[in-house]
């Protein structure tokens, strides 16, 4: 595994850490709400490692993004100059983590949970390389 920013690592751990305490049938997470958490708190590794690469980019903490349409707009500034899948991964894991797991809630199938948290790792290691 490359290495990863500190705190992004911390995020991805605590969201594993999470998924393991939530009680499993027939491969189905049955509570719903430390699922949403873990993919809530998955979204924010994956924004932690943007940031971190952002600051090292030469960004400063005040200059770094506020809202997912700042995320974009730096992702294509900063870091998909010319590599436009970086930002289709990004769109994914907002839809996936963000959007379908922690707002919404419909992600409890422990393999598409385990895949989610896999795709965020991927996207970090990437992002820092």
């Amino acid at each position: 595994m490359k290495a990863m920013s500190k705190e992004a690592l911390k995020y991805l751990n605590n969201a594993k850490a999470i998924l393991k305490t939530v009680p499993l049938e027939d491969d189905t997470y049955t509570e719903i709400k430390p699922v949403r958490e873990a993919m809530g708190t998955a979204y924010l590794a994956v924004l932690e490692a943007i940031n971190e690469r952002l600051l090292r980019k030469g960004l400063t903490k005040k200059e770094l993004p506020q809202s997912v349409e700042a995320y974009r707009k730096a992702l294509r500034k900063y870091l998909a100059v010319r590599n436009g899948k970086l930002l289709r991964e990004f769109e994914k894991l907002y839809d996936l983590l963000h959007i379908a797991g922690y707002y919404r809630g419909l992600l409890y199938d422990v393999k598409v949970v385990k895949d989610a948290i896999k795709s965020a790792q991927a996207f970090i290691e990437k992002i820092e390389s």
